[in-house]
């Protein structure tokens, strides 16, 4: 496993490989898949967290399910850049998944993505308690849409 840059993605997602998106919370990882053309993020259900090895190996087998090339793991920087206690969990947890996988990772500024899942599902109408077990998947698609949205500006999202 290595942490690599966004510019690097094109190459590990040859074959029609998909990216993963994660959202991490100290209760549940929100997880997206985008498709196969690397243009829509979809959300998958949270996993709940219990133990590390039980939450990896479950991780693990959605990825493998989806056909996932490379994991782009929302890192919560704080407002002013600087990075907290959380960001710090979210490159443990990536240190972590190293050792069962050797699938490469992209750290994304999250700043503000929960909020904007929230805004997006409360436009949804959905109710507050359908919100509350969708709201991680959701922070996970929009990390996820806005690292596909960053790969087409750049061109680079034709792998072959």
């Amino acid at each position: 496993m290595s942490i690599i840059g966004i510019e690097e993605l094109p190459a590990r997602l040859a074959g029609g490989r998909t990216l993963a998106g994660l959202d991490l919370g100290d209760k549940t990882i929100g997880v997206a898949v985008s498709d196969r053309g690397l243009s829509f993020a979809h959300p998958r259900p949270v996993i709940l967290r219990k133990k590390f090895s039980a939450d990896a190996a479950r991780l693990l087998a959605q990825l493998e399910k989806d056909n996932v090339g490379a994991i782009v793991l929302g890192l919560p920087v704080n407002m002013d850049g600087s990075e907290g206690p959380r960001a710090q969990k979210s490159r443990a947890f990536a240190r972590n998944m190293a050792a069962l996988s050797d699938m490469p990772f992209v750290l994304w500024d999250e700043r503000l993505s929960t909020v904007a899942a929230e805004r997006t599902l409360i436009e949804m109408d959905f109710s507050r308690k359908k919100r509350a077990g969708k709201i991680d998947s959701a922070a996970a698609a929009f990390i996820l849409q806005g690292v596909l949205d960053r790969l087409q500006s750049l061109g680079r999202t034709d792998p072959d």
